[in-house]
């Protein structure tokens, strides 16, 4: 199998979690808490199949190396290194966002929330990002 097709696979999960993301956002906002749920749950099983597939990726294809140069290299580098902050810091806050919300403890859920959705958000949307610029903008030529 060829492992190195994984990314572009990851990328789709992460689309697909930030599509979830901005439904359920919506979802609350418009009082309807059944549909919120349901978007979280999939955004949440969007972001589950992706760590899955990442993990397969990274252990059989490495890191995917960045072929742009000059100012665009930098903030490759800033939006990426970002991002892997951000996406160390969701893998404890969004199972503690989700205990709280399945515990009825929903006035600490909201109050974790305003802090896990945004920045589970940026970690999707950075991830595509990434993936666009990385992949199909800049990739890297050997040398």
């Amino acid at each position: 199998m060829d492992y190195s097709q994984l990314v572009h696979t990851n990328a789709l999960f992460n689309g697909i979690s930030v599509i979830f993301l901005g439904l359920g956002y919506y979802f609350i906002k418009s009082g309807d808490w059944r549909k919120h749920r349901a978007m979280m749950i999939c955004a949440l099983a969007a972001s589950a199949l992706f760590l899955v597939s990442y993990v397969i990726y990274k252990l059989n294809s490495g890191f995917a190396q960045f072929g742009g140069e000059g100012a665009i290299r930098y903030i490759y580098f800033t939006i990426l290194i970002v991002h892997v902050l951000g996406a160390i810091a969701i893998v404890p806050i969004v199972p503690i966002t989700v205990f709280r919300a399945w515990r009825e403890r929903f006035d600490q859920h909201k109050k974790i929330a305003r802090i896990t959705w945004p920045l589970w958000m940026y970690v999707g949307i950075s991830g595509v990002v990434v993936y666009i610029m990385a992949v199909h903008m800049y990739p890297y030529q050997g040398g």
